[in-house]
């Protein structure tokens, strides 16, 4: 079973502003004569950690992380101004032309993958091909089924959703998204830390198949609130995409190789959205594997590093 890459240091960081409000944090890692490839992280929010440069062979690939708007060292951080997937979108771009690569692989998971895809329908030609993991098509049938009481996620962890629903006044659980915005958005810095907190601690504890369902985050409280502020900012807004937009768009990307890695026991980005990309874009292959939602957990990590190393050399026509 494939395993991650040693840890690498970037051999070069950027600042790039991309507009007159945002400025986005950049590295390059791997080798400067590589094969491109960009890495679109999680969230909305997550921004990107040393771990993410380990999915690919520094020796053959030159690895490009971006910060995305208001996330990790991106500037203003938490930033919700000017904050939509077409800015992102159009960020990703001005980015690989602002480094001089002319065409790169695209590789997301979670809300990476809904990013990538919507980059790479957006500007086809300059994508080698496409590697999603952890599939979220920003619709809100997916944002009920993790975060609504009409959801289904909340009977897969009933101690965890106990937590997140208490949070919220009894009257106002009809709309939990509504709600915890509501504090989110709170004057209140207390209020707005608080329900960070509660919202992703039902989120971010239940990523792995194996976890414990009494761990509580020990992350510093302004990077939780910026964190689920930029979240629920884009579930709120259904990650500003039209509902089924990805779906209907795949004409744009059938022609590029494409690899969906799935874990058949995500309860954050359950299966039946990669399974339904995979019947929309049957050249792209699917391989569900026996893991929740973590890009980390061994099956996830042995299906991603291959197809990283099967994408090497390979080009679209």
């Amino acid at each position: 079973m494939r395993t991650l890459y040693p840890s690498i240091e970037p051999y070069r960081q950027h600042s790039l502003a991309v507009d007159a409000l945002h400025t986005l944090h950049i590295e390059e890692c791997g080798n400067p004569q590589g094969q491109p490839v960009v890495f679109l992280h999680g969230g909305p929010g997550a921004g990107v950690s040393p771990v993410h440069r380990r999915f690919f062979d520094p020796a053959r690939y030159r690895i490009v992380l971006i910060d995305q708007r208001g996330c990790g060292r991106s500037t203003p951080f938490g930033e919700l101004r000017d904050n939509t997937t077409a800015h992102l979108v159009a960020d990703i771009e001005k980015v690989r032309a602002h480094l001089g690569i002319e065409r790169w692989l695209v590789f997301g998971g979670s809300w990476g993958s809904t990013l990538a895809l919507a980059y790479a329908q957006a500007h086809p030609q300059r994508a080698t091909g496409v590697i999603v993991r952890g599939v979220y098509l920003g619709r809100a049938e997916e944002n009920r089924w993790f975060a609504e009481a009409d959801g289904g996620a909340r009977w897969i962890f009933p101690e965890r959703w106990a937590r997140y629903e208490a949070f919220i006044p009894e009257d106002e659980r009809g709309d939990m998204i509504a709600a915890y915005w509501k504090r989110l958005d709170s004057p209140d810095l207390s209020v707005r830390i608080a329900a960070a907190q509660a919202w992703l601690g039902w989120e971010d504890n239940a990523a792995t198949l194996l976890h414990d369902v009494n761990a509580v985050s020990d992350e510093d409280p302004q990077q939780t609130l910026a964190k689920a502020r930029i979240e629920a900012h884009y579930f709120r807004h259904n990650a500003f995409l039209e509902h089924g937009q990805l779906l209907r768009n795949i004409d744009r990307i059938r022609h590029l190789p494409g690899m969906i890695v799935q874990g058949r026991y995500d309860i954050i980005c359950p299966a039946r959205s990669a399974w339904e990309l995979a019947q929309a874009w049957p050249e792209a292959r699917l391989e569900m594997v026996l893991s929740g939602h973590s890009a980390t957990e061994a099956a996830t990590t042995d299906a991603l590093i291959r197809a990283t190393d099967a994408a090497l050399g390979s080009h679209a026509g």
